[in-house]
């Protein structure tokens, strides 16, 4: 599932095709994917300038002129695609997908909303597993949806810090990997980033959280070593355009390359990084999802 660093690269991909652009004509060409859409959706859309895009989380937030804010969520495989305008020059066109399939054109099985944007262009979201969703919500309800109220705060914005990490770790009793994935806990978090993130700092999957929060006021020294991790793990990933393991692929087709700094995740039996650790990376399941770590370094 993409994960923050993959929503921050596909909004800073579409942001020059959409921001201060018309969307002449939303097509919506099924009633729903995860879940239905708002009714007179593509006709709320249609005619609307797009006045900014922005991110909370994993959802990505396109604004609109009419105060609504379209809300997306990628779930499992959704992608958005540039088709720029016929004869452009020099802009991405159709792209190739994991170097053999055709990416998304609007004319796939698959492809389900597209914006027509007044200039020409078309921004193309396929979904073939439609886990994903769309929502239109007005600007002024936005942080008290169901989306956005409950989450924590942005792993790479000036509100998180061994602090709040430790606040809302303190007291919890499940695994640390667990919790990190709670994102009233930290927003936009998945399972490759913590388990990079635990590894970097020499954590161990498997230890409980209020252990990492301490006992006093003051965040423990796991939780000051951890949170700057998290936001170095965050920052490099969107640096990297994000981590391409099956599905994402960035707006103009281009694949992320995060992956290939993975030190730990998805590298099970293999030796550990760590300069003078002879172990082998395990792997565990945790509430259903695959914690890669070594047993050694990571405490």
């Amino acid at each position: 599932m993409p994960e923050l660093p993959e929503v921050e690269t596909v909004r800073r991909g579409l942001e020059p095709t959409m921001d201060g652009q018309v969307v002449a004509r939303l097509e919506v060409r099924r009633p729903n994917l995860r879940f239905p859409f708002p009714k007179g959706f593509a006709r709320k859309v249609s005619g609307q300038c797009v006045t900014s895009l922005s991110r909370r989380a994993k959802y990505l937030l396109i604004h609109l002129e009419s105060g609504d804010v379209l809300l997306s969520h990628l779930g499992m495989s959704g992608r958005f695609t540039i088709c720029p305008p016929k004869g452009a020059e020099n802009v991405p066109g159709v792209f190739t997908h994991q170097g053999s399939k055709a990416a998304p054109d609007g004319t796939g099985k698959h492809d389900h909303v597209i914006f027509h944007m007044e200039d020409g262009a078309r921004i193309v979201y396929s979904d073939h597993r439609r886990f994903g969703y769309m929502d239109l919500i007005a600007e002024d309800v936005l942080a008290a949806s169901k989306h956005l109220a409950n989450l924590g705060p942005e792993p790479n914005g000036n509100a998180f810090s061994a602090t709040t990490l430790g606040d809302a770790l303190r007291g919890k009793k499940s695994p640390i990997k667990s919790a990190l994935l709670d994102q009233r806990v930290v927003a936009g978090l998945g399972n490759i980033y913590v388990c990079e993130a635990l590894f970097r700092a020499r954590i161990s999957p498997k230890r409980l959280a209020a252990t990492i929060a301490g006992k006093g006021p003051k965040p423990a020294a796991r939780a000051e070593r951890l949170a700057p991790i998290i936001r170095d793990v965050i920052n490099e990933a969107i640096e990297a355009g994000g981590s391409t393991l099956r599905d994402f692929a960035q707006a103009d087709g281009e694949l992320g390359y995060f992956q290939h700094r993975f030190q730990i995740y998805g590298r099970e039996g293999e030796a550990c990084l760590t300069k003078g650790c002879t172990a082998r990376v395990a792997r565990i399941v945790q509430s259903g999802r695959s914690s890669f770590y070594c047993p050694s370094c990571q405490r």
